[in-house]
C-alpha cells in the first residue's frame, strides 16, 4: 500500500509543461477503437521469426531493433496476439518515450504519462526494468523513481491519500537506452513461454517459445515425418504438433490485460473462440520422440496430453545407439544435452559420434541441431552446416546448426 498526500506532486511540474518537454503518448490514442503502439518482445536472433509470425495474422509497418518489433494495432488486437504468437516472449503496449539523461527528466517524463487513464485505484504495481549504454545505469535506482512518480501522478489525479494495491496486476517497465526512456504496460503477465502444459523438470529446458521457433525455421511441415532422438521433456515435438494441427500457444492461460478496462471483455471470448475453430482434428502428423531416460519420456507423454497432442506424438524410451532410420526423407530437430552436469564430455562425444554414424549417409533428411557446444559440426562428415544461426537458450549463447536435406518428390512428401 501506498500512502502520502494527494498534492505531493511537485508543483514545480505541471502537465502542459511536461507535454511541451517530452513526447509522452502523443503518437499514442487513448481511445478503445483508436491505434495503439505495440512492442512484440523477443529472444535475441528471432526477431525476424517473431516478424513473419505477425506479418501471417495481418500486421505491417515494423520498427525492430534488438529483441523488440514495434507496431500499430488496436486494443482488441492485443487479445489475439497474445493467444496466437508462438515465438514472440511478451507483448507490450507502447505509453510513452522521452530523454532520461539523469533522474530528474526520468520523473518528470513518468509524471506525464496520464496513468489515472491506465491504471485503477487499486492496482497492485509492479515495475520492472533495464538500462543499456545510459547514464542511469540502476536498474534498481529507476524502478524507484518511476514508481514513485507514478504513484505521485496517481494520488493527485484520483485526489486520495493512498493506494491499496488490493486488485489485480499492472505490470510497467521502464527501458531506458542511449539516455532515452520507453515506458510500457506488459499485456502477458507470465511470459508467453508459459503455454501451462509443461513441468519444468530436467536439465537444460529449452523454452517453449525457442522450441517453436526452431521448428519454423525448419523444412518441417504436417505432412513431413520429424523425429527428436533426445526429446528430452518433448518440449521441440510438442510445439511442431501444435503448430501442425494450428493449435494457439496460449489458449489455455489468462493474460494481464485481461482486467485492463480498455480491453472488452468480449474482445478475449472472440479470440479464444476463434483460436478454438480453427484447430485442425488429430491424425495425420508423423511425429516421433525417443529418450535414454525413461522418466523423460513419461513427462513427455504428460506433456503432451495437457497440450492437446497426445495422440499426434509417438515417444519412446530408446538408447540413441539403437535407433534405426528406414524412411528416406524426413526431419530431425533436437536439442542435444549439454553442461557438466548432464554428461561429461567423453559421453557427450559418444552422442556426437553415433548421431553422424546414424544420419551421415541419410541425405534425404533435413538435420537441426541447437547446442553451445562448438565442436559439434566436426563429427558430422556429411559437410559443412548450410546455416548456422546464433540464439540465446535463456542466457546461454547457443548455435542452431541447419543441415539441409534432399527436397522429397511431391508424391512422397515425407
Amino acid at each position: 500500500m501506498w500512502k502520502g498526500s494527494a498534492g505531493s506532486l511537485r508543483s514545480r511540474v505541471t502537465r502542459e509543461r511536461l507535454l511541451s518537454n517530452f513526447s509522452v503518448a502523443k503518437d499514442i490514442k487513448l481511445s478503445k477503437t483508436g491505434l495503439v503502439k505495440l512492442i512484440a518482445t523477443s529472444t535475441f536472433g528471432l526477431e525476424a521469426v517473431v516478424k513473419r509470425e505477425l506479418e501471417a495474422l495481418g500486421f505491417t509497418d515494423y520498427v525492430t531493433a534488438d529483441g523488440r518489433i514495434e507496431f500499430d494495432a488496436s486494443f482488441d488486437d492485443i487479445p489475439r496476439l497474445n493467444i496466437s504468437l508462438r515465438t514472440a516472449d511478451r507483448v507490450l503496449l507502447k505509453i510513452a518515450k522521452f530523454p532520461a539523461a539523469d533522474f530528474d527528466q526520468l520523473f518528470d517524463g513518468t509524471s506525464a504519462v496520464p496513468w489515472e487513464e491506465w491504471i485503477p485505484k487499486d492496482a497492485m504495481i509492479t515495475v520492472t526494468g533495464k538500462c543499456v549504454r545510459s547514464v542511469l545505469m540502476s536498474v534498481r535506482a529507476c524502478q524507484s523513481i518511476v514508481k514513485k512518480a507514478l504513484v505521485e501522478r496517481l494520488m493527485a489525479r484520483l485526489a486520495t491519500s493512498d493506494l491499496p494495491e488490493t486488485g489485480p496486476e499492472f505490470i510497467v517497465e521502464i527501458a531506458i537506452t542511449k539516455d532515452v526512456a520507453t515506458i510500457t504496460l506488459d499485456s502477458s503477465g507470465a511470459g508467453l513461454h508459459k503455454r501451462g502444459y509443461r513441468l519444468d523438470k530436467g536439465e537444460a529446458p529449452i523454452r517453449e517459445t525457442m522450441a517453436a521457433a526452431l521448428v519454423l525455421l525448419s523444412f518441417w511441415d504436417r505432412d513431413r515425418i520429424l523425429m527428436d532422438p533426445m526429446c528430452g521433456a518433448g518440449t521441440i515435438l510438442i510445439e511442431a504438433a501444435m503448430i501442425g494441427r494450428n493449435i494457439a500457444p496460449g489458449l489455455n492461460r489468462s493474460f494481464a490485460a485481461e482486467a485492463w478496462p480498455q480491453i472488452d471483455k468480449k474482445a478475449w471470448e472472440d479470440a479464444r473462440q476463434a483460436a478454438q475453430a480453427a484447430i485442425l482434428p488429430e491424425g495425420g502428423l508423423s511425429i516421433f520422440g525417443s529418450d535414454i531416460d525413461p522418466e523423460r519420456i513419461k513427462d513427455s507423454k504428460a506433456n503432451a496430453q495437457r497440450a492437446g497432442v497426445g495422440k499426434d506424438i509417438t515417444f519412446e524410451q530408446k538408447d540413441i545407439k539403437d535407433l534405426w532410420i528406414d524412411r528416406q526423407y524426413g526431419v530431425i530437430i533436437s536439442n542435444p544435452p549439454y553442461g557438466m552436469h548432464i554428461g561429461s564430455l567423453k559421453e557427450l562425444t559418444e552422442i556426437y559420434v553415433t548421431l553422424n554414424k546414424m544420419l551421415k549417409n541419410k541425405s534425404g533428411w533435413s538435420l537441426y541441431f541447437l547446442t553451445p557446444d562448438q565442436r559439434f559440426p566436426d563429427f558430422f562428415k556429411r559437410g559443412k552446416p548450410d546455416k548456422v544461426r546464433k540464439l540465446f537458450n535463456a542466457n546461454i549463447e547457443v548455435n542452431y546448426y541447419q543441415y539441409f536435406g534432399e527436397r522429397p518428390p511431391r508424391a512422397e512428401k515425407s
